[in-house]
């Protein structure tokens, strides 16, 4: 006898419907996440201590410095010349609210939609590593300063390079590179 013949939901209700797209979160995102934020919170305060504010160490001559900034704006140094009254808060407040959507995302995934919930596992540890900095000092981190001659690139930190592998992950997700069958997924 069939054991879905006792089941008193129907197949389509939400519990079978969670039932296949799987754990909210898994094991392996879980670690992801805490990798990411532990990596990050270790790379800042080894800097903060290290580095002093606006010094540069030269990694890779002409292609990669450490140069120790600090961020109040958004992702890139965006409006970080901006000043304006509560901006740490309104900052914390937006990447909070980030964080809850990203959530709300990642429960909709299917377990065979594993480069999406890699990627968001990286962009979660990302953005909880930078929203820590924000929350405790006001600012974030960076150190990451990409050139090439006098063409600079935004600096960034670890957290903001998860954040970004993650989203090329998801995107490659979309596309369906990578994503298995949910009736192959195991």
């Amino acid at each position: 006898m069939d054991s879905t013949a006792f089941d008193a939901h129907p197949p389509d209700s939400p519990v079978h419907q969670h039932a296949a797209r799987g754990p909210i979160v898994t094991a392996l995102e879980l670690v992801i996440i805490a990798g990411v934020v532990a990596v990050d919170q270790i790379s800042k305060l080894l800097v903060k201590r290290l580095l002093p504010l606006q010094e540069s160490h030269s990694i890779i001559p002409n292609l990669l410095d450490f140069t120790h900034v600090q961020n109040t704006g958004a992702a890139f140094g965006l409006m970080n010349a901006a000043d304006f009254p509560y901006k740490s808060a309104v900052m914390i407040v937006i990447a909070g609210v980030a964080l809850v959507a990203i959530s709300l995302y990642a429960r909709q995934l299917g377990s065979h939609e594993r480069l999406s919930r890699i990627g968001l596992a990286l962009i979660l540890g990302g953005a909880l590593g930078n929203l820590m900095d924000r929350a405790i000092s006001g600012y974030v981190v960076d150190f990451v300063d990409v050139y090439w001659g006098d063409a600079h690139f935004w600096a960034f930190n670890l957290a903001d390079a998860a954040i970004s592998v993650g989203a090329v992950l998801v995107l490659l997700d979309m596309i369906g590179l990578g994503r298995r069958h949910p009736s192959h997924a195991g």
